[in-house]
């Protein structure tokens, strides 16, 4: 998947949560000195989001989260809140296909190289009892979170970075510039507004299979192609079958579509159609890999 972006746009890239962030903004938008001061102040925020989000760092509310024990709260951020509130949301709306709670089973099933393995039915059931997200309860009115099982892990992954693209449209937007590309590592592209002399950014999928034309909305996908079986079906506590094809969403969000990608690999086909007719903007895409 990639944005087809012209050379007069100014482009600019950097590394974050482990893969890699493009911001393109069209020439008429901005001269190249501000567009870059623009694209500096997204990369911060992206910074900003990795450290409240990511749940290898000691300090953010995603790993502290993961410390607490059964019946134990705390009070999280407002990033965290929006995922956590979107996480459940999304849980209830996929009928558990969506689960941020799901990564025991990624250790079990994956060894660290990548590659799929046997797991003892014991050790299975005990990882069962902390996974699924109604184990956490949350209180808006004091942005808490209330855990109901221990060592319970939480990961953003299939959010994370869909909303990170989400809170750096509104950086651009506070910086007046209202037609870019938001690209994370080719999984989620978030497109707003049209660059000069067109009707709309063209995103290309599946190496050239299909093009898409999109303003003011976000595409992401999923597969096996990159990471293999690394998708785990929360319904079932087992991977997902590798297939060679690959999953997509649009949706009005970049962390909606994130979501969703990932979900739709889950769900069968009339689930992904009854749930994509319930909201405007929703829509599912399926490309051989």
């Amino acid at each position: 998947m990639s944005e087809d972006a012209a050379p007069q746009h100014h482009r600019f890239t950097q590394n974050a949560m482990a893969t890699t962030f493009d911001v393109i903004i069209s020439h008429d938008a901005a001269d190249e000195t501000y567009a870059a001061q623009a694209a500096q102040a997204v990369f911060q925020e992206i910074a900003r989001l990795e450290d409240e989000l990511s749940r290898f760092r000691a300090t953010s509310d995603i790993y502290r989260l993961g410390q607490l024990k059964a019946g134990e709260s705390i009070r999280v951020g407002m990033a965290a809140w929006d995922c956590l509130s979107l996480a459940k949301a999304m849980h209830q709306e996929t009928a558990g296909a969506f689960d941020i709670t799901i990564g025991p089973l990624m250790t079990l099933f994956v060894t660290s190289d990548g590659e799929p393995r046997q797991v003892n039915a014991a050790v299975l059931e005990q990882a069962r009892g902390i996974i699924g997200s109604q184990r956490f309860d949350l209180d808006e009115d004091n942005l808490s979170v209330t855990v109901h099982a221990s060592g319970m892990i939480f990961d953003l992954g299939a959010m994370g970075k869909g909303y990170a693209l989400d809170q750096a449209a509104d950086v651009l937007q506070d910086w007046k510039i209202g037609s870019f590309v938001l690209n994370a590592g080719d999984s989620t592209i978030l497109a707003v507004g049209t660059p000069a002399g067109k009707e709309a950014w063209s995103i290309t999928l599946g190496g050239g299979q299909r093009r898409l034309s999109l303003i003011d909305r976000a595409v992401s996908g999923s597969g096996f192609a990159v990471k293999g079986a690394h998708i785990m079906n929360p319904r079932l506590f087992m991977p997902v079958p590798i297939r060679n094809r690959r999953t997509y969403a649009l949706a009005p969000t970049a962390a909606l579509s994130d979501a969703l990608s990932t979900s739709f690999m889950i769900m069968d086909k009339d689930e992904i159609a009854a749930l994509c007719a319930r909201y405007e903007g929703v829509e599912a895409l399926e490309l051989e890999e």
